[in-house]
């Protein structure tokens, strides 16, 4: 059931995100609702999906688990140190920075940086399922903003000082996010294994 449930809410999840790149029709929805009924639908159904992801990986982890391919074990240390840049690009998503126009769209490059490390280090079906998605979507959803002239930032503030900022707590987050967040809510521990 949780493998079932994972790839509809998959779906409807990556769906809802597909469609904001459908520029003409996003316009018609925010015309007929207004700007603030459609964010505020899109984050609840983004919400919702991003919980039920969670719940449907998780039920899967517990009751189906298939395994299609044992990934090698250094493909770990590969993903760990992976998952520090995909943490600072989604802080630089936040701040102006050099980082965020250097990347253009640096929650693109943090969702699919995030989705290839665990690819390299998941070989279940349920896992390549959930990180082969997001990672394709992140593709597809990088050419599509590139396909309509949307290509970031077009200068970098003056300074560094931002970056810093960037850096620091892009590590801060890591750290917390592999030492609390992980083992506690996927139940993997990352570091010190």
């Amino acid at each position: 059931m949780g493998l079932g449930i994972l790839i509809v809410v998959l779906i409807v999840f990556l769906g809802t995100h597909v469609f904001v790149s459908f520029r003409g029709a996003r316009a018609d929805v925010v015309a007929r609702i207004g700007v603030h009924a459609y964010r505020g639908v899109f984050a609840l159904v983004s919400l919702a999906g991003l919980v039920l992801i969670i719940w449907g990986y998780g039920q899967y982890r517990a009751h189906e688990w298939i395994q299609v391919w044992s990934p090698p074990a250094f493909m770990r240390h590969i993903t760990i140190g992976l998952m520090l840049f995909a943490v600072i690009f989604i802080v630089a998503a936040f701040f102006p920075s050099h980082i965020k126009t250097r990347l253009k769209h640096p929650m693109l490059a943090s969702v699919k940086t995030w989705a290839f490390a665990h690819l390299l280090s998941n070989g279940d079906l349920g896992s390549i399922l959930l990180f082969g998605t997001f990672l394709a979507w992140g593709v597809y959803a990088r050419i599509a903003a590139k396909h309509r002239g949307d290509l970031g930032p077009a200068t970098a503030p003056t300074g560094w000082t931002n970056d810093a900022i960037v850096v620091v707590l892009g590590v801060v987050i890591y750290l917390a996010l592999g030492d609390a967040f992980h083992p506690a809510v996927i139940g993997v521990q990352v570091f010190g294994r």
